[in-house]
């Protein structure tokens, strides 16, 4: 991999870190994903609609379909590590939901795409799958999982966080495989995939807000009124890394930039554990130095 599509992934990743910090202490739910993607339309509404006049009306019903396919699965995507977070718990999910996408997003870029990795490759992305599950808990999270000595509830906690951190994980795969395609041979711009599969999106997330609002008192004047920051702060710049992500894609292999940029877990685990909860910091740092590692692998090939 080119020092431009490594640079680009490394900015990614201490984006991708720093904005899923402020989500994760917001604490928001469906009304913060609307008040997100409202926010990402309206900031990021010059670029996206002066290269929507330039671009768009030369796509066909396959770049259309995609950023409609893009939006549906990111909304998906969004709702199943949601409903994750309600069952299990944020530590288990997360890193699971991490580890498993860039795996899976290898496999099928390799099977199917017509790249290869070495076998220095395979051993890099190995690498930051181990070291996501040291983050996760590694061993003591394995011997929970088959624990008979904790209470029925936690059991089941842990076995919903195990399950909804790899459906997560399938997502994860499946939409970077989708829009990889989208930017490296249907010829949409990233920033249009992240922009238009926006606004795909929000009539989705506001559907089902509605549902949820004829079953929950959900209120939004006081919600908006306590959430419009760190909302904003998302909205603002959780487009950039995944932006930065797919124009990597463009000049490197999904095979290698999938895997690679799960370096934000490296910062999720140098920032104390805040996005996964506190915990040994001698087995997160292994797994951060684990995932380093298996980077500099990658990157070799």
């Amino acid at each position: 991999m080119s020092a431009l599509p490594l640079t680009l992934i490394f900015l990614a990743a201490f984006i991708h870190a720093s904005w899923n910090l402020i989500a994760k202490k917001s604490g928001g739910d469906i009304r913060f994903a609307l008040m997100t993607c409202i926010t990402l339309a309206i900031v990021w509404a010059p670029l996206g609609i002066w290269l929507t006049w330039q671009q768009a009306g030369s796509f066909g019903l396959l770049q259309w379909s995609l950023i409609f396919a893009s939006g549906a699965l990111h909304t998906a995507y969004y709702l199943i590590l949601l409903r994750g977070y309600r069952k299990g718990d944020l530590s288990v999910v997360y890193p699971l939901a991490r580890g498993t996408g860039p795996l899976l997003t290898a496999l099928v870029a390799t099977a199917f795409f017509g790249e290869s990795l070495r076998l220095l490759g395979w051993v890099g992305v190995l690498g930051i799958v181990g070291g996501i599950v040291l983050i996760a808990g590694g061993p003591a999270l394995i011997r929970a999982f088959r624990s008979k000595d904790q209470s029925d509830r936690a059991h089941e906690a842990l076995r919903a966080g195990v399950i909804y951190g790899l459906l997560t994980g399938l997502f994860i795969a499946i939409y970077t495989l989708l829009d990889g395609y989208a930017v490296k041979h249907a010829g949409i711009s990233p920033v249009l995939v992240d922009y238009l599969g926006n606004l795909a999106r929000m009539p989705l997330i506001i559907g089902i807000l509605l549902f949820v609002r004829s079953r929950e008192n959900l209120s939004m004047g006081g919600y908006v009124r306590q959430m419009w920051k760190p909302a904003l702060l998302v909205g603002a710049i959780s487009p950039i890394s995944y932006v930065m992500v797919l124009y990597a894609a463009t000049m490197a292999p999904l095979s290698q930039v999938a895997p690679a940029r799960e370096l934000s877990m490296l910062f999720a685990a140098l920032f104390g554990g805040r996005l996964l909860g506190e915990r040994d910091a001698g087995m997160r740092l292994f797994g951060a130095a684990c995932i380093a590692a298996g980077v500099i692998a990658l990157i070799s090939v």
